[in-house]
């Protein structure tokens, strides 16, 4: 089995930027799309609905990572911070939208 890591992001002033894992199949759940690896936490509830959301995200909670352990990134997560879709059109990083 291959373990993806997410970021999660979350707006609180608090947040610590956690690292989480998962499997493969629980990381095609949050990141669906080929190539994305941008999902924010209202699309994710949007298109899976509450209930499945919540049983993907509880299973994550459960397996944080040391960031000084993790072996790359795979995915982030945001929380509380749709104000942030705009510069993340494709939901793929690296065609990320720089605006000014």
């Amino acid at each position: 089995m291959i373990n993806r890591n997410i970021q999660v992001i979350d707006g609180a002033d608090n947040c610590t930027f956690d690292i989480f894992t998962t499997d493969k199949e629980s990381f095609a759940i949050i990141f669906p799309e080929e190539g994305q690896d941008i999902e924010f936490v209202e699309d994710l509830v949007a298109r899976v609905g509450e209930r499945r959301a919540t049983e993907v995200l509880e299973a994550i909670w459960a397996q944080r990572k040391d960031k000084k352990s993790v072996v790359g990134i795979h995915g982030t997560l945001f929380f509380e911070l749709s104000n942030r879709k705009c510069y993340y059109p494709t939901k793929n990083e690296a065609e990320m939208v720089v605006i000014i």
